[in-house]
């Protein structure tokens, strides 16, 4: 049985995306992912660890910003972009988190290259309801 609510839950996500992502504050980052936690990304390092040192990497400039998140019981999936990573275009991410006792302890994502508006069949954006400038 879960610890917290799913409303819990994705408060606990934003709040630890935000700590580490934006804020880069470290220690108050661990306090959100377990010790033990399980990273399914082909592009991350293992653990809590491979995330951290991966972000302790990327320019200062990083932001993660959230338009949808999602939870039942135990998951969470949130709808985000990150921009600023010093790649060429902003990622459009589904980031999928198991929570356990009140901790980020799994995760897997589905990461696109976010697409202009010329680019974009269906003239719409991937996120938001706007295309980035």
């Amino acid at each position: 049985m879960s610890r917290t609510s799913s409303e819990e839950n994705k408060a606990l996500v934003l709040e630890a995306f935000d700590a580490l992502f934006n804020k880069r504050d470290y220690a108050r980052a661990e306090r959100f992912w377990s010790e033990r936690y399980i990273q399914h990304s082909a592009h991350i390092p293992p653990g809590r660890d491979g995330l951290f040192n991966l972000v302790r990497t990327l320019p200062t400039t990083l932001r993660y910003d959230n338009h949808v998140i999602l939870a039942e019981g135990d998951y969470v999936i949130a709808h985000g972009r990150f921009s600023g990573h010093g790649r060429p275009r902003s990622w459009v991410a589904a980031d999928i988190v198991r929570m356990k006792d009140g901790k980020l302890a799994e995760h897997w994502d589905v990461l696109q290259d976010e697409a202009t508006k010329a680019e974009s069949v269906s003239g719409l954006p991937m996120f938001g309801d706007r295309f980035a400038d």
